[in-house]
């Protein structure tokens, strides 16, 4: 397979949080390192130059949000439950679900959700634009797997391109208008370019390597 989906093991959930257990002796210090490691974990999703596609089957909660966000795509089973409850330990999310709940659904929604733990549906979250499709369970992993085919037809230069553009639009200090200049111009003269160009101008399908 071109990508990568992920999903959890059977249909009450997607990952269901971290175990509370463990943080009960944790040190200051030793809360951030645990947050800071996350965070690298799943950046290092966010910025895979292949396809990740979350297959959320059941609950996503807490940690098990925050990963599916990491993810490029989000498709639900209709029995998906998504929320952020770490406001109810005194806690916040420490895998960035701050931020990547902000960017993905809005300001208001995202504080409205952040702060009560409210949980959403998948068809809420679809509405949301939380996720990408809604499925019934049965149906999750074969629309996760279309996805994954659907990318895999295109460029894959173009693809590692675009996650890196898109991800500049987010981090300070960059200008992704910019960005995208040099990403454009450096799609150029490479294989997938090539090809690209040859299959359309011979109305025929390209086939990326």
């Amino acid at each position: 397979m071109y990508g990568i989906i992920l999903t959890g093991s059977g249909a009450k959930a997607f990952v269901a949080g971290a175990d509370i257990s463990e943080f009960a002796s944790y040190t200051n210090e030793e809360a951030k390192k645990l947050s800071g490691d996350g965070q690298k974990v799943f950046k290092s999703l966010e910025l895979c130059s292949k396809p990740i596609v979350a297959a959320v089957n059941g609950f996503a909660l807490g940690g098990g949000c925050e990963l599916a966000m990491s993810c490029h795509l989000r498709v639900a089973s209709d029995n998906a439950k998504f929320g952020q409850p770490e406001v109810n330990l005194g806690l916040i999310p420490g895998y960035a679900g701050t931020q990547r709940l902000v960017q993905l659904i809005g300001k208001s929604k995202a504080m409205e959700l952040l702060m009560t733990a409210d949980m959403i549906g998948a068809n809420e979250a679809l509405t949301l634009g939380l996720v990408n499709y809604v499925t019934t369970p049965d149906q999750l992993l074969d629309k996760a797997k279309e996805l994954i085919n659907k990318i895999a037809t295109k460029g894959p230069r173009a693809i590692a391109g675009i996650v890196k553009c898109v991800d500049a639009y987010y981090t300070d200090g960059v200008d992704g208008f910019s960005f995208e200049v040099e990403e454009f111009g450096n799609c150029f003269g490479t294989p997938d370019f090539k090809e690209g160009v040859d299959a359309f101008l011979n109305k025929r399908k390209a086939n990326f390597r």
